[in-house]
């Protein structure tokens, strides 16, 4: 469990969530991907600008680095980057389902793989580049 010095306490990644994530993952790319635990400071709380220590399940793939986060009990967020400033996330900010979290992570990457292969000026389909 990772404890904030002010207040929030987030569990780890079940290892039911991660098995959930690693099958996702080998849908998505047709192998095993390796993924890696970690820990993100994140604002959860924009009035407060606090940082929150969450639990983050890392993977790359196709040149891409992925991240969900787990920023409270069936909360998730998710994000995939190619720079530090080069992000992208979601249309949506937060997820109850980490099923419908990484999925969407996935599709965002997908689509804007494929704008971006095809020179479309407009933002992707499902992301938005993260400022």
């Amino acid at each position: 469990m990772i404890r904030s010095s002010t207040k929030i306490l987030i569990a780890e990644f079940t290892d039911s969530e991660l098995h959930h994530i690693r099958g996702l993952l080998t849908e998505r790319f047709h192998k095993e991907v390796a993924i890696q635990l970690s820990d993100c400071d994140l604002v959860l709380d924009p009035e407060t600008g606090e940082t929150t220590p969450c639990p983050a399940v890392l993977w790359h793939e196709e040149d891409t680095n992925f991240v969900a986060f787990k920023v409270g009990m069936f909360r998730f967020r998710a994000q995939f980057f190619y720079t530090p400033h080069e992000q992208y996330s979601t249309d949506i900010e937060e997820y109850s389902e980490l099923h419908e979290c990484v999925t969407a992570v996935l599709n965002a990457h997908s689509n804007h793989k494929r704008d971006s292969h095809h020179n479309i000026s407009d933002k992707s389909k499902n992301s938005r580049q993260i400022k």
